[in-house]
C-alpha cells in the first residue's frame, strides 16, 4: 500500500511514518502544495496512494484545501467513494465546525492530535485496512 503523510511538524511526521511504515511505502511531505504534487505524481505513475493523512493546519495550502482539490479531481474522473483514496484528517482542531467541514469536504475519517497508536489503527481497520 502507498501512504502519503502531509504534516508540517517534523516530529509528528516522523511518529506517523513510524506507525504506518508497517503497512506500506510512506511518502512524507510538509505542506499542502507538496501533498498535491505527490498525489499527482503517484497517480501519473499509475501507483496512486491508497491512504492519505492530511494535517489541516499546513502552510502553502491547508489540509482542507488539499482534501477538496483531491475530491474534485476524483469526481471529475468519475470515481465513486469506493474507488476514491481514503483520506484521514489529522489535526489538533477538535471543534465541531472543523470536524463537520472536513467531512463535508470529503474526509473519510478524522483523528485529533495527539495521535494515539490505537486510535489510528482503529481508524484504519474501520476503513477496511488490515492492521
Amino acid at each position: 500500500m502507498r501512504i502519503l503523510i502531509a504534516e508540517d511538524d517534523a516530529t509528528s511526521a516522523l511518529y506517523m511514518s513510524g506507525l504506518l511504515a508497517r503497512f506500506g511505502e510512506c511518502t512524507v511531505v510538509e505542506n499542502g502544495e507538496q501533498a498535491l504534487a505527490a498525489y499527482h505524481a503517484a497517480r501519473d505513475e499509475g501507483r496512486p496512494f491508497e491512504f492519505i493523512c492530511l494535517d489541516i493546519m499546513m502552510p502553502r495550502r491547508n489540509g482542507q484545501e488539499v482534501l477538496e482539490a483531491i475530491r474534485a479531481e476524483e469526481a471529475a474522473a468519475g470515481l465513486d467513494a469506493a474507488q476514491s483514496v481514503k483520506i484521514v484528517m489529522t489535526t489538533a482542531l477538535g471543534d465541531v465546525h472543523s470536524v463537520m467541514s472536513a467531512y463535508k469536504g470529503g474526509a473519510t475519517a478524522y483523528v485529533t492530535k495527539p495521535i494515539l497508536t490505537e486510535r489510528l489503527y482503529e481508524t484504519m481497520c474501520s476503513l477496511g485496512f488490515e492492521v
